[in-house]
């Protein structure tokens, strides 16, 4: 029973929600770890080298160390977040349990008769009509059906009849909906936190990726078949598509052109065209056997001075080239390679890395040679990478019935608000009226509009002017 008092506590659930506002804040203002950063070690660890570099300036090592085991840094997958959402739901769960036979007996529950008190006009909403000969139960029972109300009629004590009208009777039960709405929502959220994906895939022009850890059961893959941006080359693209095809255990699921909101779904996740940008074709070979250590475009997704930059590890060598793409004497475009080497990890641990002394220039369709190195460089052409978001959201159908149910259930209880009338005609004829509505939805009108038709019905003649009152 504590456990149910606390559970159905008002002050709980505001401690709850302010707890979950916390952590979404929390969420919002530190910069967050990408979906991807958690298919692997090597990603998590490189993710969190760039958070480091952000925030170790300004927190220093100890208090990056003390975000990271508060799970801060991907606050909406945490497990404080799901508790906090989960806790959230079983309080509404239980709030709504709690309401359910009070509101159950509300609506079920009708008293026709009711007491002399309740019909004392000093009281609101209270009206009484004198007798007249068309003031009969019938002509009540008329005048509500007309206004749409269920009707109950009892003769009660003392000879008068009580006659009893309720419109939109279940409306508090629709209280009920709106709550399964909010639970859904938390539902939603919990189930999209921890089996949702999102993440970032960059492909260059005829390369293919994995969407998920390799060793997923049903591993899909996507291959860049295509990618156009018309307008490119004058620096103003009216549009960029890529030719996108999503494959699952060697099996093409799904093949389409893809553009800003028009993404592809395959496979339980859909894929959005996000961003483009230059992957140059290269080839590096040693020069000792004219082995080739890498074939094919490089995605060149930062920026360095302005310019696309990237790098790439080599094969089989403890070094790797960064890469910076420019315009060269003429207009003409150059890849400007530098080799690079990580000797280790600085103290505030960053990668401890060697530059060489000079890069090496290279254009299209030519060959360098990197002396020192046993490599050679050439540079085949120029092509696009295509940068997609890949997203899995389970909750995403829990989310559409969540919606459903809350406006279902807000449109019920605001705009068809529960009407009683309470009629007693007396045994010699007066008719005495409560009118009762949860909200106040001209519903002073509408008891305004059965008065004057009841009066209309009273259908008293006039006295006679001769006659003395």
């Amino acid at each position: 029973m504590r456990l149910w008092r606390l559970f159905t506590s008002v002050n709980f659930a505001v401690v709850q929600i302010v707890a979950v506002a916390v952590l979404a804040v929390f969420g919002m203002t530190i910069r967050q770890l990408p979906g991807f950063a958690f298919r692997s070690a090597a990603d998590y660890a490189t993710e969190m080298n760039k958070l480091r570099s952000i925030y170790e300036p300004v927190l220093k090592v100890g208090g990056v160390d003390l975000l990271e085991r508060l799970q801060l840094f991907h606050v909406f997958t945490s497990t404080p977040f799901s508790v906090a959402l989960l806790v959230l739901a079983i309080s509404i769960l239980l709030c709504t349990l709690d309401r359910t036979p009070r509101l159950w007996q509300q609506s079920a529950t009708i008293r026709v008769v009711q007491p002399d008190a309740y019909f004392d006009p000093k009281l609101p909403d209270r009206v009484s009509i004198a007798a007249g000969p068309g003031l009969t139960p019938g002509a009540v029972t008329t005048a509500l059906r007309r206004g749409r109300f269920s009707v109950r009629e009892v003769v009660g004590p003392a000879g008068a009849t009580f006659v009893y009208g309720d419109r939109n009777r279940w409306t508090k039960l629709a209280t009920l909906i709106s709550h399964l709405g909010l639970i859904l929502f938390l539902v939603a959220g919990l189930v999209t936190a921890r089996f949702g994906d999102e993440q970032g895939l960059v492909v260059a022009e005829g390369d293919t990726l994995t969407v998920q850890p390799i060793g997923t059961p049903g591993l899909l893959l996507v291959q860049n078949l295509g990618f156009d941006a018309p307008g490119l080359d004058t620096g103003s693209p009216s549009d960029f598509t890529t030719d996108l095809a999503v494959y699952s255990d060697g099996v093409q699921l799904a093949r389409k052109t893809i553009r800003v909101n028009d993404p592809l779904t395959a496979g339980g996740y859909t894929f959005h065209q996000n961003g483009f940008g230059p992957a140059p074709d290269i080839e590096i070979r040693s020069t000792l056997d004219d082995s080739v250590l890498w074939s094919g475009p490089v995605p060149l997704t930062d920026a360095a001075g302005g310019r696309p930059f990237g790098a790439i590890p080599i094969p089989g060598r403890p070094y790797g080239l960064e890469l910076l793409l420019d315009r060269g004497e003429g207009g003409v475009g150059t890849l400007f390679a530098l080799p690079y080497a990580v000797r280790g990890t600085l103290p505030d641990g960053t990668p401890d890395v060697i530059e060489a002394p000079f890069p090496y220039a290279v254009v299209n369709g030519a060959t360098v040679n990197m002396e020192g190195l046993d490599l050679s460089l050439s540079l085949r052409g120029f092509s696009q990478y295509t940068l997609l978001i890949a997203k899995r959201d389970p909750g995403q159908p829990i989310v559409w019935a969540a919606f459903l149910s809350l406006i279902v259930g807000l449109a019920i209880t605001f705009y068809l608000p529960r009407r009683r009338i309470w009629a007693r005609l007396r045994a010699d004829g007066r008719l005495d009226l409560v009118g009762r509505a949860d909200r106040q939805v001209d519903f002073d009108r509408e008891f305004g509009s059965l008065i004057d038709a009841l009066v209309a019905a009273r259908a008293t003649p006039r006295p006679d002017r001769g006659a003395v009152p």
